[in-house]
């Protein structure tokens, strides 16, 4: 049989040769070259005839290679020695034109005689196909420029990790690796895919502890007792067999390869000779059959040289390695090329990353029984009607560590928790310990801060919701805690960093967390309270049910009351007070023009009484009437005809109905007004828009933050208020209460217990954003449904109703809801502005009568001047008329001493002399005195009647005659000095 495939052999050997001498003679007809020539750097003889086996057969293969095109094969024998590998490479393969090199190697060897041969073929842009190198250095484009593999490297064995954690349900392990490129590579190569290609958090698993060691290692003991602190009890180990065997022997000796733990380790440790039974292990599909990777690296070069070959021109290969500047382009095009390759081989789906390793390589899951017996219980295969791998295991067959059947839980619960919280009133009161303190009080629970900056630790105090409500957990489902502040302050909230992978060199970004949800997300903690439940925390933390349902909502200062100096004028609007001033008047006149024109409008008191009442003029209308309205008594001044009383009557009703409403109407806006909140919710338009003068706030980093950064229709509203967000919720409400922020937006829990605490402070608008409060936990968690059950029977038994009672309510909301509805008592800044009406009065009317005053003493002196001026004119005229009256008089004197001859007793002497009783002294028969009798006379008068304003007048003294003050003569008046009744005709004065 052996002789008869020798023949056909060398049959195809001779066939070939002769089809490519036809071919050559036709090489100056394309401008692509007909003859390829393939390197092989080859271990043994059979792999170097199975390699030119292959290429023979390649050339009849017309589905790989077109017509007129033929592959020629040169191999060397692969040295241990890298140096001599390189010269051989350069002399026996380049040399001869070359177009892509398929290099293995012993296992035992190394794997510095295939970097020599990449590195060469590398220089020259010469693709080089490995079969059998599988570490992580290969996958380094940098060095390794221009190297595949048909082969996975190890650190891909994590791929399958994942699908096996996946399928176990495990999401929290412990990765146990050497310190090399590989170790770190399957580390890397584990976070990156679990974070990139497993989307729900509650399935991806997790790293809970990374254990570093340098290879060759001498003991593992240290790393084993730091593992038993962990919860995780599944263990993933990448280590060589020599390191494999040391970690086997510690951990036996810590029963850490008994029942309840799970180990998962890859191909090189599960070689160990001390590999515990229940171990899982992976193994290599195909991984030493070279001849099935020799046949599938020649066709993926044939498949992408003929691609290539119809889109462009293939250069020839380099030459000479001694021309340093060679740089063929067609071989870096070629590589790529190669790495699009998805063919179905003797190895199963061959196809390349972009580094030019395998993908869709299949692994078989292995299952250690006794005596190091290896059972296959599953495969890691290729599914051709998908395109993807999957992972298929026969639980029943699996022989788990301690010779169990069962499943380890992969996780130990522990019984004592570092729990974490932070100040948040009423949730959790903190108050510091004095110097003369030692314990906390009975309520409270010891609480200290820890400083992580210089390391420093400060004893405080909690009490609080939690505390109590942490209190009920630990006795309902048995766990110790030690209770501890959030080292930074914060609750916890996210920045995005640049992180690049360590095995492909990609830039990703991160979430990094601080607060307590870093605290859970690093595992420095095993549980945190309160927390509010949102999408971006419970994307990488794990959240109980609800203990406190609430939403979102604003918390504001109420509004003084608009007590002004005008609060008294409130009852009515302005148009309408305006109205009424003019009806006043209006009223007013119409009574006094009604009053004057009526016919009936003035009359006698009685028919004896000559004289009439006065009508009621304008002022005392205007009188009337505010008497009227302000219902004052109006002793005078009323109207006295029929229809103006009528009108008054109907005055007195508007009068009546306008003070009965403004009585009313006052009460309601002093005594029982309650202010309302200034803004109406959230929606309200003065938060929305970004101009009005409104400031607004919350806690930097907080759920309700990151409410606002996902809400994209608030995003104004937030670019606004970003600028002015607190450090804490403390800082805010008090600025709140001084007037210094208007509205402060957080909680509705912690602001309503803030505005049930202080009257003065009221929640506006109803809640948005609801969501609740619970406990924090890390991802996969075994206390997360035990917490979840506890606080659902606590909800049903009336428990935490009992805690909204105590600490949240105090019984004060009842006491604002008191103080809401009693009428508040008038003081003076309701009032103050009627006193000021009062005062204005007062001032009015003293400066009027100051007015009136310095009017009148105007108007005196005025009299005065007119008085004296009028006197003075008197006394003018008077002396004019003494001198015309005193010639007169001596004319007539003068014709009556003439012409006078009658009987002195007449009786006009006997009149004159009754009249005239001065009269007598004279001669019966002297009817006037003397002129020097008459001035002494005069004289005399003027004597008595000194110190009068004015002189008196002469005049007949035929009637009642007044003085200018009308003041009657003296009895001893003188008669006129001329009067025409004294003539010497007198018959007329006969009766």
């Amino acid at each position: 049989m052996k002789a008869l495939i020798d023949v056909s052999t060398a049959c195809l050997l001779i066939c070939s040769i002769h089809l490519g001498a036809i071919a050559q003679k036709h090489i100056q007809h394309s401008d692509n070259p007909s003859t390829y020539n393939i390197g092989g750097v080859l271990t043994d003889p059979d792999s170097e005839a199975h390699f030119r086996t292959t290429i023979a057969h390649l050339n009849f293969d017309q589905q790989y290679v077109p017509r007129k095109v033929t592959y020629y094969d040169k191999t060397i024998r692969m040295d241990k020695n890298p140096i001599k590998t390189v010269f051989n490479v350069c002399d026996k393969l380049i040399e001869k034109r070359v177009y892509a090199v398929v290099v293995s190697h012993e296992q035992t060897s190394g794997d510095l005689s295939p970097a020599a041969v990449s590195y060469t073929s590398g220089f020259y842009q010469i693709p080089v196909i490995g079969i059998s190198s599988r570490d992580a250095a290969f996958s380094d484009k940098n060095i390794h420029v221009s190297f595949l593999r048909t082969v996975p490297p190890y650190y891909h064995q994590a791929d399958v990790w994942l699908e096996i954690m996946f399928h176990f349900g495990y999401t929290k392990v412990i990765i146990i690796h050497s310190s090399d490129t590989d170790g770190r590579a399957i580390l890397g190569r584990f976070q990156t895919t679990s974070q990139t290609n497993y989307d729900d958090i509650d399935v991806r698993a997790t790293v809970e502890m990374i254990v570093e060691f340098e290879p060759k290692l001498d003991s593992f003991t240290e790393h084993l007792i730091d593992m038993k602190t962990a919860q995780s009890r599944v263990y993933l180990l990448y280590a060589s067999t020599e390191d494999a065997q040391v970690i086997f022997r510690d951990a036996a000796l810590y029963n850490m390869t008994e029942a309840g733990h799970a180990w998962i380790v890859t191909e090189q440790a599960l070689h160990a000779n001390n590999t515990p039974v229940g171990v899982l292990g992976l193994v290599l599909e195909h991984a030493k059959s070279d001849k099935g990777h020799i046949r599938d690296s020649v066709y993926v070069l044939a498949s992408a040289i003929k691609e290539m070959m119809s889109n462009e021109t293939i250069t020839e290969a380099p030459k000479d390695c001694g021309d340093s500047g060679v740089n063929w382009e067609s071989g870096k095009r070629l590589f790529q090329y190669l790495k699009t390759r998805n063919i179905t081989g003797e190895t199963g789906q061959v196809a390349f990353d972009d580094n030019g390793d395998r993908i869709y390589a299949g692994y078989d899951v292995i299952n250690i029984r006794e005596k190091q017996k290896k059972h296959v219980v599953g495969k890691f295969y290729y599914d051709t009607e998908k395109a993807k791998m999957r992972l298929r295991i026969n639980d029943s067959e699996i022989l788990w560590p301690g010779k169990q059947k069962k499943k380890p839980e992969g996780i130990m619960i522990p019984t004592h928790l570092k729990i974490l919280t932070i100040e948040e009133k009423p949730f959790v009161y903190t108050r510091r310990l004095t110097e003369d303190e030692v314990n906390c009080d009975e309520d409270e629970i010891p609480c200290p801060l820890f400083n992580a900056t210089d390391g420093s630790e400060n004893e405080n105090c909690c009490r609080g919701y939690c505390i109590d409500l942490l209190n009920a957990l630990s006795h309902r489902i048995n766990f110790t805690f030690d209770l501890a502040l959030s080292p930074d302050g914060l609750f916890g909230h996210y920045t995005l960093k640049n992180v690049s992978s360590s095995t492909s060199g990609a830039i990703t970004s991160r979430k990094e967390w601080s607060g307590l949800i870093g605290e859970l997300v690093n595992e420095r903690a095993d549980m945190a309270m309160p927390l509010t439940i949102n999408p971006e925390r419970a994307e990488f933390i794990e959240f109980s049910k609800p203990f406190k349902y609430q939403g979102i909502t604003i918390l504001e200062k109420k509004p003084s009351r608009s007590s002004t100096l005008v609060s008294f004028l409130q009852p009515f609007s302005n148009t309408l007070w305006i109205l009424v001033m003019v009806s006043v008047h209006v009223v007013a006149l119409v009574l006094y023009l009604l009053d004057r024109f009526s016919p009936f409008g003035r009359f006698k008191l009685s028919h004896t009484d000559s004289n009439e009442e006065k009508a009621l003029n304008l002022s005392s209308a205007i009188w009337f009437a505010w008497g009227v309205l302000l219902n004052s008594g109006i002793g005078e001044g009323t109207p006295r005809s029929f229809s103006a009383r009528v009108l008054g009557m109907f005055w007195a009703g508007f009068a009546m109905i306008i003070v009965a409403s403004y009585t009313a109407n006052l009460a309601a806006f002093l005594v029982l007004e309650r202010p309302k909140t200034k803004l109406s919710g959230i929606n309200d338009a003065r938060l929305r828009n970004t101009m009005e003068n409104l400031t607004c706030a919350t806690v930097k980093g907080s759920s309700v933050d990151m409410y606002f950064r996902r809400q994209v229709e608030l995003s104004n509203m937030y670019r606004t208020m970003e600028a002015n967000n607190y450090d804490t919720a403390e800082q805010a409400i008090l600025d709140v209460k001084k007037g210094k922020l208007m509205a402060f937006i957080w909680d509705s829990s912690r602001l309503e217990y803030e505005a049930s605490k202080d009257c003065e402070l009221v929640t506006a608008g109803e809640l948005f954003g609801r969501s609740g409060y619970g406990i924090g936990l890390q991802k996969g968690s075994p206390w997360t449904d035990a917490v979840t059950l506890a606080i659902l029977e606590f909800h049903e038994s009336g428990f935490m109703e009992a805690l909204d009672k105590h600490w949240i309510f105090h019984g004060n909301a009842q006491q604002c809801e008191l103080f809401e509805k009693t009428p508040n008592t008038l003081g003076l800044q309701n009032m103050a502005g009627v006193f000021i009406l009062v005062a204005a009065g007062v001032a009015g009317g003293v400066g009027l009568i100051i007015v009136e005053v310095i009017y009148k003493k105007h108007q005196v002196k005025k009299q005065k001047r007119l008085d004296i001026a009028r006197h003075a004119a008197d006394k003018w005229r008077g002396t004019i008329e003494k001198r015309k009256t005193l010639r007169a008089s001596l004319a007539m004197q003068r014709q009556y001493n003439v012409g006078l001859n009658a009987n002195p007793g007449t009786i006009s002497f006997a009149v004159d002399k009754r009249r005239y009783p001065r009269l007598g002294p004279c001669a019966p028969e002297q009817a006037w005195k003397s002129d020097a009798d008459i001035l002494r006379s005069r004289r005399y008068m003027d004597e008595t009647t000194k110190g009068v304003n004015s002189p008196a007048i002469h005049v007949p003294m035929l009637g009642k005659v007044r003085s200018p003050g009308n003041m009657l003569p003296p009895r001893n008046m003188l008669p006129p000095r001329y009067s025409p009744g004294y003539t010497s005709n007198v018959s007329h004065l006969v009766v």
